[in-house]
């Protein structure tokens, strides 16, 4: 029986930024500001004054119209930015009478900023699809009668029924019944939990057989999927006050060169000719734009961005790739991120039997189960025998008859494992999820199955612990699993049986001594992928609710991409501080040139121009690591495929 709800997020919802870029009023301007500067450009050169003006003016006022209304209205709540310094040197040049330098400024700030903002991931699905993964409806007691109400009408303390195929519409406890969930959406593993009376379910979790009864412990409106989106939507608000560094720099030194302007002006006039002072004043105020400052920071980041994305990493936003090159600590969530979230066969005990008959009297059986571990055993077992007269044990496992034997395939808690129990025991305590194999009621052999770690994260670990970066891993799993996984991969420190709530504490609790990028790809992880200084979901095929929450995607799996990427980063952000305490410098330089006199505006607008020519072409270089990133992606993706066509046979 199939869940019509198991896929409710739908990737349609993604906003994804591909339409035509001359219906997007964000790129339009800036690139019609340009043609018209250009244009004027060429008519001056050819001697039509009048319509290069106008020209000039046409750039200007385009320009200006995708940042000065925005510098305007923050203006009157009291925040000074790099917009307003560029709209008022802007003016400053008009009165001087140099319109062309002004529309220049215009063009160039204006196509950066847009630059920048298209450079952004644009796949966010909707967050609130979560809840889409709670019923409608609920079968409730109600006088003794099975009846169905609206999932958002429970009540803490009424008794759901919950049948094999359907979702638990609220977090409960199991007062009745046997079965195993499929609790991936929730806690991001694969393999299945099984459940009895007295344990706690949770909301989304699919119940995959037999029928539970399950006392609802919170109301429907406010269960543990509830608590995700509440978690994922304060941990982005909190995030989304982060400026931008070119924006931090401009809050100190907008007010400080108006202050400065303004002094010129008035000082002058009082012990010299005003018209003189005020128009050096406004030459002053030109000076000190942050022209280059202003394009250096975002030519940067659509360089590094646009590179970054031919080897597999997605960054949203510029000021999400300046915090990338500052991360100092990363934590991993298990499944999916350092596993294949494949389980396969990896051990098989025996018994008085051999071992390929264990497996093919399991898979005979499993051919016939949609439990997820079906699926590895009967792989494990490609030309297993058939079964007759098979039927589902509810919650405990599955028997029937393969030959003239009984077969029955189940868990340690609910078939005796005999002489094997010492062995089964050690191979749970090695991480592995183990079934039971008994024939004709005997127990004849034990199977272990486990979620594979990725093959490069030993070598991924070793590469980052070296570079001085911190290790953690984050895993909902139970603590047995997670430790024998972490002693695989290299991995200290490990937080182990943890909801998503508790990921994204510990998450800010990391955080609170050092940068932290957490990388996940599940439902459960998007609280801590929000909470994270950077925040990365693995592989395109993420939930929305992890690519949403995340700052950084990878289209890939290959965990090699990580300390590529970090690397892409670093360097960008190396290149980004050059250009700053470049731009810098040209306005401690200009500043007391302009104040004495000894250059006017149109030296002025050329050193800046020149300066800006400087920075692009250096910001560029953030763009160099392309070839050295794509040709390791690309190789990544052959051994994958390699990978995949010998566990197939070899065929495509």
């Amino acid at each position: 029986m199939t869940d019509p709800q198991v896929n409710s997020v739908d990737v349609s919802n993604h906003d994804d930024g591909d339409g035509p870029w001359w219906k997007d009023r964000e790129v339009l301007l800036p690139v019609l500001s340009g043609i018209a500067f250009l244009t004027g450009l060429l008519c001056e050169w050819s001697g039509a004054g009048i319509p290069a003006l106008a020209l000039f003016w046409s750039g200007l006022l385009l320009g200006a119209s995708t940042f000065t209304p925005g510098a305007i209205r923050a203006l009157l709540k009291g925040k000074l930015g790099i917009s307003l310094l560029m709209t008022i040197s802007a003016v400053g040049a008009v009165i001087l009478g140099y319109v062309e330098e002004a529309a220049a400024l215009a063009f160039l700030y204006s196509i950066a900023e847009a630059l920048e903002d298209k450079a952004m991931d644009r796949a966010r699905g909707g967050l609130r699809a979560l809840l889409k993964l709670v019923p409608d409806t609920a079968s409730v007691s109600i006088d003794g009668t099975w009846t169905p109400i609206a999932a958002r009408e429970l009540t803490a303390g009424q008794v759901m029924l919950v049948r094999a195929g359907e979702r638990i519409a609220t977090d409960g406890i199991v007062r009745s019944g046997h079965s195993s969930l499929d609790t991936s959406a929730i806690t991001g593993e694969s393999i299945p939990v099984e459940v009895e009376p007295g344990d706690a379910v949770s909301a989304g979790a699919i119940n995959n057989a037999g029928t539970l009864e399950v006392e609802a412990t919170a109301a429907g409106t406010d269960n543990s999927l509830t608590t995700i989106v509440e978690l994922v939507e304060q941990a982005q608000a909190e995030k989304g006050d982060r400026a931008r560094l070119a924006d931090r720099i401009a809050r100190p030194l907008v007010p400080g060169v108006l202050i400065l302007a303004t002094l010129v002006a008035l000082i002058g006039s009082i012990f010299g000719d005003p018209e003189l002072w005020i128009t050096r004043a406004l030459v002053v105020l030109v000076a000190a734009s942050p022209c280059a400052l202003a394009i250096s920071v975002p030519i940067t980041v659509v360089a590094a961005i646009g590179s970054a994305s031919k080897f597999g990493v997605v960054i949203k936003s510029g000021a999400i790739f300046e915090r990338f090159g500052g991360i100092r600590h990363v934590a991993l969530d298990k499944t999916g991120t350092l596993t294949r979230n494949e389980p396969t066969v990896t051990a098989v005990l025996t018994a008085n039997a051999v071992e390929s008959e264990v497996v093919a009297w399991a898979a005979a059986l499993e051919q016939h189960s949609t439990h997820p571990l079906a699926a590895a055993i009967t792989a494990a077992a490609p030309e297993a025998p058939k079964a007759t007269e098979v039927m589902e044990l509810a919650g405990q496992g599955i028997q029937g008859v393969v030959g003239e034997a009984v077969i029955t395939v189940g868990s340690p808690r609910w078939l005796a494992s005999g002489a094997l129990a010492e062995r089964v025991e050690e191979l749970e305590t090695q991480g592995m999820t183990v079934v039971i194999v008994h024939h004709e009621h005997e127990p004849v052999g034990a199977i272990g199955v486990r979620d594979e770690l990725r093959p490069e994260v030993p070598e991924v670990i070793r590469t980052l612990s070296g570079r001085g970066t911190g290790i953690t891993m984050l895993t909902g799993d139970n603590l047995r699993t997670a430790q024998a996984l972490a002693n695989q991969a290299g991995i200290s420190d490990v937080r182990a049986a943890l909801r998503p709530e508790d990921k994204a504490a510990a998450v800010s609790e990391l955080s609170r001594t050092a940068p932290v990028a957490m990388i996940g790809d599940g439902i459960n992880d998007a609280p801590a992928l929000a909470a994270a200084d950077i925040g990365i979901a693995m592989g395109a095929t993420g939930s929305d609710a992890a690519i949403e929450s995340a700052d950084v995607a990878f289209t890939g799996h290959d965990l090699r991409l990580l300390p590529a990427a970090f690397d892409h980063a670093r360097r960008g952000r190396r290149i980004m501080n050059q250009n700053i305490v470049l731009s810098l410098l040209i306005i401690v330089v200009l500043l007391p040139l302009a104040l004495s006199g000894m250059l006017g505006l149109a030296a002025v607008v050329l050193v800046h121009e020149v300066a800006e020519v400087v920075v692009i072409a250096n910001g560029m270089r953030a763009a160099r690591t392309r070839r050295r990133a794509a040709a390791q992606g690309a190789y990544s993706l052959v051994r994958e495929d390699l990978r995949k066509s010998t566990t197939t046979g070899g065929q495509a």
